[in-house]
């Protein structure tokens, strides 16, 4: 299983000059793949617009969303958005797609949130014939979401699954329901089966207080999310083994404290 890194670009007051240094040295390694989040209703930084200025100083290490919110965008400006980080990066982005669960950023965007998941699949369509908007045809994409529409737009447009952390256990289910919907269109092999978990090594209560606050719309189960942040590195070890053995092929760790000590730390308990 490959492991990669986030970028802090939705912990707010985090500016542009981290997340470059932030970028760069994540290139370094060990880390595979550096990728973001996305909101829009909060304060943060354009996941588009991060990986650009992170492929400007990287070399090696992937890109990805993880997620985009596709439908807040219409799907030129999806494609030619992804299209541009790929060609700045050389090819190294993974295109990871969801229709989002907060509906503020839908009505921050002015898009009516109604009728979301048929305008996802209406951009992975385009995404997947976007050559005259300058997108690669193999460009890998992956889709999220829990529901069985999410899963089976997974299987007719997509590479792989893009799952939205948890204990292993709940990745282990939902990565079959995944391979239960790729046999169902009768696709070859299995999809990329990607997952994602946050960690805090020092600076704890603060990684905390930033997840309780980025998932306030859950009501009281942003304290649950708050409380699997990984803040050792047994717990990250463990937790990096659990879902390898659970079949995972990449697992993003996403911060939750923007420091640069973070990183390091990080590369360490990989190490």
């Amino acid at each position: 299983m490959d492991v990669g890194i986030g970028l802090p670009n939705t912990i707010p007051g985090t500016d542009g000059r981290l997340l470059v240094e932030w970028a760069r040295r994540a290139d370094g390694g060990p880390f595979s793949t550096l990728a973001v989040l996305d909101r829009l209703a909060y304060d943060s930084i354009d996941p588009f617009a991060a990986l650009a200025a992170a492929a400007g100083v990287t070399e090696r290490v992937g890109l990805a969303t993880m997620i985009a919110i596709g439908p807040l965008r219409n799907a030129a400006l999806l494609v030619k958005q992804a299209a541009s980080v790929d060609a700045l990066c050389g090819g190294r982005l993974t295109l990871g797609l969801a229709v989002g669960a907060r509906l503020d950023d839908y009505e921050a965007a002015g898009v009516d949130h109604r009728g979301r998941g048929a305008r996802l699949s209406g951009q992975l369509a385009a995404l997947r014939d976007g050559e005259d908007l300058g997108v690669r045809s193999d460009l890998p994409l992956l889709v999220g979401g829990m529901t069985g529409p999410a899963f089976a737009r997974m299987a007719r447009y997509a590479d792989g699954y893009a799952h939205n952390g948890g204990p292993p256990r709940a990745f282990a289910r939902a990565a079959a329901s995944a391979q239960a919907a790729w046999s169902d269109l009768d696709r070859p092999g299995r999809p990329l089966l990607w997952s994602q978990a946050y960690f805090a090594l020092g600076n704890e209560e603060l990684g905390a207080a930033y997840l309780r606050d980025y998932y306030a719309f859950t009501g009281p189960f942003a304290e649950k999310i708050a409380a699997g942040n990984l803040t050792s590195a047994r717990a990250i070890r463990d937790f990096v083994r659990s879902y390898e053995e659970a079949g995972c092929d990449e697992l993003i760790l996403f911060p939750t404290v923007a420091d640069l000590d973070q990183l390091a730390r990080l590369a360490e308990v990989l190490a």
